[in-house]
This record gives C-alpha cells, sequence and structure tokens, in this order.
C-alpha cells in the first residue's frame, strides 16, 4: 500500500493510505475537536465538530471519516472552520442539557459559542428519565444524538442490538426496540454504551444515586425488590 502526502496547516506529512485527515493530523499533534468520534467504532460523521477546510474543495470535510489524497491541502483551524464549529455547537448547547458533558462544553468555551443568542424561544429536547433496570439510568435529555451507545451495542462491538435510532429531524432520539423497558429487550447489561456516551446521558445507577443525595441503602432495597419480582415473574 503506498502512502500519501499532503498539507495540514503548511506541515507536510506522509501518511499510510486509506487514513482519515483526523488521523493524518493526529501524527502532527494537531487538536481537531471531536464529538461523535470514537477510535473504535466506525466514524459516523454527524456532529460535524471536526469539519476542516479542504482547499478547492466547495463544503468543509468532516475529518473523521474524509479519506487523505495526494497533493491535499488542509486547515484544520481557518476562519471559516472556526466559524462552523461556533455555530455547531451553539445549536447543540441551545437543545440539549450538556451539564454532564464537559468536553463538549469545553469546545463551546474555546469557540466563544453563546447558545443564548438563540433566544428564550428555542425549543430544547425533554425526554422522561429512564430508570428502568438495576444497572443504569438513561436521560435522553441529555443525549446528542452521537449513536456511540448504537454502535457499542451493536456490529461495532457487542452485536446486541438492545437500542437503536427512532424518531425523525429534531424529535430523532434513541430507544430501544418496540421502546420497551430495558430488561425486556436483548440488553445483555455489558456497559458498553454507558463507556462509550460523552454526555451523561447514561450513567451507572450507583452513581446517579450518589450525585443526587440519595441513600445507598434505599438503592440496595430498591434492587432486592426489583430482582425478587423477576424472579417471581420467572416462576
Amino acid at each position: 500500500m503506498s502512502d500519501v502526502t499532503l498539507t495540514i496547516d503548511g506541515q507536510l506529512t506522509i501518511v499510510p493510505q486509506g487514513a482519515t485527515i483526523l488521523q493524518a493530523a493526529r501524527r502532527l499533534d494537531k487538536q481537531i475537536p471531536t464529538v461523535c468520534y470514537h477510535p473504535h467504532f466506525t466514524p459516523p460523521s454527524l456532529c460535524r465538530v471536526c469539519v476542516v477546510e479542504v482547499e478547492n474543495a466547495r463544503v468543509l470535510a468532516p475529518a473523521c471519516s474524509r479519506i487523505v489524497e495526494n497533493g491535499m491541502r488542509v486547515q484544520t483551524d481557518s476562519a471559516r472552520v472556526q466559524r462552523a464549529r461556533k455555530g455547531l455547537l451553539e445549536m447543540l448547547d441551545s437543545a440539549v442539557d450538556l451539564s454532564d458533558a464537559p468536553e463538549i462544553q469545553a469546545y463551546a468555551n474555546a469557540y466563544g459559542a453563546e447558545p443564548a443568542r438563540y433566544g428564550a424561544q428555542i425549543k430544547r429536547r425533554a425526554f422522561p428519565l429512564f430508570d428502568d433496570n438495576p444497572f443504569y439510568i438513561r436521560d435522553y435529555t441529555k443525549c446528542i444524538m452521537c449513536w456511540r451507545c448504537v454502535q457499542a451495542c451493536g456490529e461495532d462491538a457487542q452485536y446486541t442490538f438492545a437500542i437503536h435510532r427512532a424518531g425523525r429531524g429534531f424529535d430523532a432520539h434513541i430507544a430501544t426496540f418496540e421502546n420497551v423497558p430495558l430488561p425486556e429487550s436483548t440488553c445483555v447489561y455489558c456497559g458498553n454504551c454507558v463507556q462509550a456516551c460523552p454526555s451523561g446521558a447514561l450513567k451507572p445507577r450507583r452513581e446517579y444515586w450518589l450525585e443526587h443525595g440519595l441513600d445507598l441503602k434505599e438503592l440496595a432495597r430498591v434492587s432486592q425488590l426489583e430482582r425478587r419480582e423477576k424472579s417471581g415473574d420467572a416462576k
């Protein structure tokens, strides 16, 4: 396999054919922000926060999935790129609760994102809190629709396919098939989805109780009752 030569922010670099702009940039210690990207999953190219400017290209390119080409000239932090990232982060922050997403908050601060400029009339995503299993809480009000949990549950990792994408447009969300409670789905409680979540939408149940000052002894009691009820159903 031949190598590819390209220029990133004025620096010449050589990378293997098939590499992405993001991989090439990281070889040069260039820090391109990413939200939906995970190194162990197929790049979904959803958030577009990683966009970069490719010379002579009409639109900005997602660095996580755009394959490098010989002679390509890339700018990772041009004024156009900065404006795009700022706008994307503003829209995300205006619609989603990012209180448990410190990395995304740091990006927003770095690019001077001001979600309040959209006004108080902006619609925010709101979903019920799902506390339907002994292991973790699902708070999709904090979900940024990065699909990492779906990828972790599906063919990129676990092959369980307990959760998937549902709805369209602004109402798109993550759900179990037929919206059944998680214990009735094919979930095996591997925890891969929780580890992959970057926004706090999925959180271990014990951690959630601690954060909200709830009594862990009560959590143990509730968990015991749930196990008994499940055992009784099985009988």
